[in-house]
């Protein structure tokens, strides 16, 4: 079977962020102007320049994952992974699994850093410690610090595996990738699986990511190396994406896991495709300038035959980040022009879910396709010269039945997903 007559197609959803774990309800909160960012509750953020950020609230894996030696498993897997195996099962719900070839099931899934959880390295770290503050001996650490750890401690925070669970849990034999492209990697799973279903080496696949920003040592480290937004008494505005007053971006959590297969396959099994896969690239930005992003984009549109003017909105990356959205907003005028074609930016809502957000704003925009409008970016007031692009701050009536997705990461990586309406 030639690649050309191999179709990709989407026909589930399951996602957990900080607006809702219903697909349904997150469209439903986006149109309605809602916010999912607050002062973050896990940990007490008071020393922190930055206490805000957009949390899955009341999570509890036990909700989605029922079988008893799954939940066993739950015990080794740090909340980035909770949150991915959950996800999986909510995008699972509905699939008979008798109708799928395990050896034709595979996972590709996008992971981040994965920091870890403070109680696991407490202990040791005291133990550790000389006099003298925030130095550690390394013969104490060798001689009492290391025996206090949990034999299995690290594999609760690799990033290979949410995309091991997930395939562990329902028996995918087929490939199996984990993308650790940062904030690109869940987009960019998403490719992977595209290219490999049109290639046919396999039928069916979970594709997703996950992420969790919300923990203080995740937090110390972004607040010291990275651009966040220090606006602590207005959460729900603090996140501006394009907008010339945005200081920095907000950070998250959350995963979405998509159900991607071969057209052919979906119909033998009587599943409703939600969208098709129609095109994708992916581009390096060396000198960070837009043109890789624009190449990315190109890349994707030769692949699904369109041109600029046939698709009806791009959800861009637009994280709020003063430098980032500059570069963004060039690469996308690069395509289709200055204040081209309208942008959404759903950041500005949900915050920074990192390796979760590809695939979670691929959800946005196949839920939009759906109900026939776009939700409106939230704290867009002021444009900016430098971010030439058209951001939708009112309900967007769809009127073409393609969409464009793009992600790129702070050392370059790019990538752009076309997605196509299924009638």
């Amino acid at each position: 079977m030639s690649v050309s007559s191999r179709r990709v197609v989407i026909t589930g959803i399951g996602t957990l962020s900080p607006l809702g774990a219903e697909p349904d309800t997150l469209l439903a909160r986006l149109l309605a102007g809602e916010s999912g960012i607050a002062r973050i509750s896990a940990f007490d953020p008071a020393a922190m320049p930055t206490q805000i950020g957009g949390e899955v609230l009341d999570f509890d894996a036990k909700t989605y994952i029922t079988d008893k030696t799954q939940r066993r498993a739950l015990k080794m897997m740090s909340r980035p992974l909770q949150l991915a195996v959950s996800a999986a099962a909510l995008a699972m719900k509905g699939v008979d699994r008798r109708q799928i070839d395990s050896t034709r099931f595979g996972v590709e899934f996008g992971a981040g850093l994965i920091p870890s959880e403070l109680p696991e390295l407490g202990e040791a770290a005291r133990l550790s410690a000389e006099d003298t503050p925030a130095r550690v001996n390394l013969q104490r650490w060798g001689q009492l610090g290391i025996p206090t750890i949990q034999p299995l401690w690290m594999l609760k925070y690799l990033p290979n595996l949410p995309a091991g669970h997930i395939s562990i849990f329902h028996d995918a034999q087929g490939p199996n990738n984990s993308i650790t492209e940062s904030d690109a990697a869940s987009l960019i799973a998403l490719g992977e699986a595209y290219r490999i279903l049109e290639r046919d080496g396999a039928d069916f696949f979970l594709s997703g990511g996950c992420e969790s920003k919300i923990n203080p040592v995740s937090l110390v480290r972004q607040c010291l190396f990275e651009k966040l937004s220090r606006r602590n008494d207005q959460p729900t505005t603090a996140c501006r994406p394009f907008d010339q007053n945005r200081d920095g971006m907000v950070l998250s959590e959350g995963a979405t896991v998509l159900v991607v297969e071969e057209l052919g396959h979906a119909l033998r099994r009587s599943a409703t495709p939600l969208a098709e896969v129609i095109g994708f690239g992916a581009a390096f930005d060396r000198h960070q300038n837009g043109q890789g992003l624009a190449q990315a984009i190109r890349a994707a549109l030769r692949q699904a035959h369109l041109t600029p003017d046939d698709l009806d909105f791009v959800i861009g990356h637009a994280t709020g980040h003063p430098d980032h959205d500059a570069v963004e907003a060039r690469g996308l005028a690069a395509v289709f022009g200055p204040h081209g074609i309208p942008v959404y930016a759903a950041k500005a809502a949900l915050g920074h879910l990192g390796a979760a957000s590809g695939a979670t704003e691929v959800a946005i925009g196949i839920l939009a396709l759906h109900k026939g409008v776009v939700p409106p970016t939230l704290n867009y007031h002021t444009p900016d010269p430098d971010c030439p692009v058209r951001v939708l701050t009112t309900p967007h009536t769809v009127q073409k039945k393609a969409f464009l997705k793009v992600a790129y990461t702070s050392l370059g990586q790019c990538a752009a997903a076309i997605l196509k309406k299924w009638e």
